[in-house]
């Protein structure tokens, strides 16, 4: 067990009330945790747009959209937080499944096109239906296939 706790593994369906201090981009956002930092989020099994140029990455078509769309449905808000088989992303940020009252973010930035199905090892629970999801938004022409 206690391996576990070091490799940032969680049991699956472990599940954490937050609030949301501020939305980074379309996939990312920030919770109070008691600092003046928060704690970084990153929503499983979806990728959004890039909203900032970087080293690495330009800046993506519908990038801002996805990101007011995702600021609009979260900030200030209590969300809850359920965790798949992995913790933490390599950069340290909580890797979660998000749900404000009854809504599944992760499901609702696929199906309405704001972010892509993204899924890395070992957190695959809802892979099938993120990508399922992400067809229907392509043939139908919403958000970012428009």
């Amino acid at each position: 067990m206690i391996c576990f706790l070091l490799t940032g593994f969680t049991f699956k369906g472990e599940e954490k009330e937050a609030r949301v201090k501020r939305v980074i981009d379309g996939d990312t956002f920030v919770i109070e945790n008691g600092t003046s930092k928060g704690e970084k989020v990153r929503l499983i099994g979806v990728d959004a747009p890039e909203t900032r140029r970087t080293a690495r990455k330009e800046i993506g078509y519908y990038g801002q959209e996805a990101k007011q769309y995702l600021t609009a449905m979260l900030n200030g808000k209590s969300v809850k937080l359920v965790f798949d088989v992995g913790k933490r992303d390599r950069y340290g940020r909580l890797l979660a499944y998000v749900y404000i009252g009854k809504k599944f973010v992760n499901r609702d930035l696929v199906e309405q096109g704001y972010a892509v199905s993204y899924t890395l090892a070992p957190n695959v629970q809802y892979a099938d239906l993120f990508v399922k999801l992400e067809r229907q938004a392509r043939q139908e022409k919403r958000g970012l296939w428009k």
